[in-house]
């Protein structure tokens, strides 16, 4: 008789109980399947699902890409038994390797990447690690500059471990921020410098650790150094960071400052559909508007995207003019002229509930600002 595949219970969406497919992360730190919390928010809730606790008006949903990634990899045949650390009395042999000041760089890195395939799929195996003292050693592995593949591998594993929420707080209180910044400023590597942008993002997702991670000297500025400096895959990394971050206010003003929205805009231009999203949250800010509004052609890189983007593009575009339009007659006079009033009207229509509610908002501002 064929064994019925079993799946770790945080594969499961909390609302739907079925396998998440598209894993995003509320405010609140709990993961949910995109469709199922979506469903919630348009009802009108605006707290969480589990904690109960209250929401922003406009609540970010943050990718889980780390438990996408274990969920689409995941082989249910492999492993028919629920995991238990017993199973596997290695376990506390690879932690005392890795703790161990006489094991030798190479050492380290067998015992680390065992480490990774066991706790990617456990919680267990992720809690006895940070009970073990063995948080310490990774973040000493992540320092190693002179050995990528250890540093690569020890970044991997902190991202595992940041898939807990009492591990979002724990790592930082380790003092892991300041090891993950050092590696995004000075990583030679761009995949070493990504892995760095996404351990951030899920240590970002606890709200107190956004205003954390931002006062860091050098966290911000890094992730834009890298959304400039970076390939594909960092920029979209570094962009989905800095969207995580600033949702918390402060941060938006701190990413202003340091050159963000001219590189954002250029992304943008550039095909960096993520950018428009980190644009509508540092549109909220005066200084960050100001900007825009100083930016060669920054209206007309917006409405590229609302006649050629996504779904979600569209929505932050309209919501980024939203904000401009409401503080500036001339960027509204501009947006009327390209066509921006006719498309709203279009929008209207779209089975996005979150465009058509922006869309309207942006035809309310072209009519309040005496536009038309």
């Amino acid at each position: 008789m064929a064994t019925t595949p079993i799946y770790p219970d945080h594969f499961k969406c909390p609302i739907s109980l079925e396998i998440m497919s598209d894993p995003v992360i509320l405010s609140s730190g709990h993961t949910f399947d995109r469709p199922s919390i979506q469903r919630w928010l348009d009802s009108g809730h605006r707290t969480c699902p589990i904690t109960k606790l209250p929401l922003s008006d406009s609540p970010s949903l943050i990718p889980n890409h780390t438990l996408r990634s274990l969920i689409s990899s995941y082989n249910p045949l492999n492993f028919s038994k629920p995991f238990q650390i017993r199973q596997h009395p290695e376990t506390e042999t690879l932690i005392s390797k890795l703790i161990s000041k006489s094991s030798s760089p190479e050492a380290k890195l067998a015992s680390i990447e065992q480490l990774c395939e066991l706790s990617k799929r456990d919680f267990e195996v992720r809690k006895r690690l940070t009970e073990s003292g063995a948080v310490a050693a990774v973040l000493g592995c992540v320092l190693r500059k002179d050995f990528v593949d250890l540093q690569e591998k020890a970044l991997n594993l902190l991202l595992n471990l940041s898939l807990d929420d009492d591990n979002k707080v724990g790592l930082v209180a380790e003092g892991a921020i300041c090891k993950i910044i050092d590696v995004l400023n000075g990583g030679e590597f761009g995949e070493c410098r990504a892995m760095a942008a996404t351990v951030l993002t899920s240590l970002a997702v606890v709200e107190v650790n956004k205003a954390t991670i931002g006062a860091y000297p050098f966290a911000i500025q890094g992730l834009i150094g890298l959304l400039r400096e970076g390939g594909g895959r960092e920029r979209k990394e570094a962009a989905t960071a800095l969207y995580a971050l600033c949702s918390f206010p402060d941060n938006r003003r701190r990413a202003v400052e340091c050159g963000a929205v001219g590189i954002l805009l250029s992304l943008l231009d550039s095909g960096l559909e993520r950018a428009v999203e980190v644009l509508g949250l540092l549109a909220k800010c005066r200084r960050g508007r100001e900007e825009m509004v100083r930016f060669d052609g920054c209206v007309k890189v917006l409405i590229h995207v609302l006649r050629n983007g996504s779904s979600r593009g569209v929505q932050y575009a309209l919501l980024t003019l939203n904000s401009l339009c409401l503080s500036s007659e001339v960027v509204c006079m501009e947006a009327l002229k390209e066509g921006v009033f006719e498309l709203c009207l279009k929008f209207l229509e779209d089975d996005s509930e979150k465009v058509r509610r922006n869309a309207s908002s942006l035809i309310k501002v072209f009519g309040g600002a005496g536009c038309m």
